[in-house]
């Protein structure tokens, strides 16, 4: 299989856009929920906030990979 420039270049700029993606889906999460999602989980060591952080976070890189996907 080759490789051309106009597909590299494609797949970084998708990887980028699907990051940014992910962060601002993120931050609106922590936005949404009461507290900081870093401070319960740094400092307090709430693990179910951990989890729920964690699930949402594979739920939106499916939702990311998918819309790239086609």
């Amino acid at each position: 299989m080759v490789t051309t420039l106009p597909a590299i270049l494609s797949t970084l700029l998708y990887s980028v856009l699907g990051m940014v993606v992910f962060v601002i889906g993120f931050v609106i999460l922590d936005l949404l929920t009461p507290g900081k999602l870093w401070q319960e989980i740094e400092q307090k060591q709430n693990v179910a906030v951990a989890i729920f952080a964690g699930a949402v976070a594979i739920g939106l890189a499916i939702i990311v990979a998918a819309a790239i996907h086609g």
